[in-house]
């Protein structure tokens, strides 16, 4: 049975859409900011990033969010290092993330915290096993791997095929 377009896309299905950046030090730790009291992930550690506004190419979501949450206002496009999909995240339906690798900060200036943010640190993936993190530390390894050898990782539900 056919049906007007405009209410055929209503029944698709809904999905969040968000970009994240890796960013490293020269020692190859990763930048990762810490969610502030008050916000859904209080407490836990992650990558710059968020959901991309209407209209928005998972490109400039990544260099606006970097600059929103960091300062950090990124000199090239972003190069994309992975892709995940996660069925349902917190029952808010399917999320697909894009992973972006910024390049290197060389810290010449300070990294300036969003109200989302209390805290931030560059860490090497060693001294994350006992941090809480916003997602998986294989999904953070599988994405470092992917930047610093210059690949692409597809991620389901945080872990590569």
């Amino acid at each position: 049975m056919w049906i007007p377009r405009e209410e055929w896309i209503k029944t698709l299905p809904q999905t969040v859409v968000a970009s994240c950046v890796l960013l490293l030090d020269p020692d190859g730790r990763v930048l990762l900011l810490r969610y502030g009291p008050g916000t859904p992930m209080s407490g836990r550690w992650w990558l710059p990033g968020g959901m991309l506004d209407h209209g928005e190419d998972p490109w400039a979501a990544a260099r606006r969010e970097t600059s929103e949450e960091t300062g950090v206002e990124l000199a090239d496009a972003p190069r994309l290092i992975g892709t995940d999909h996660r069925v349902d995240v917190e029952n808010t339906g399917p999320v697909i993330d894009y992973f972006f690798h910024g390049g290197v900060h060389p810290g010449e200036r300070p990294i300036r915290l969003s109200d989302e943010h209390d805290r931030h640190a560059f860490k090497h993936l060693d001294d994350l096993r006992d941090t809480p993190l916003a997602a998986g530390l294989h999904t953070l390894t599988a994405l470092h791997t992917a930047a610093r050898s210059g690949t692409t990782v597809y991620l389901r539900e945080g872990r590569p095929l």
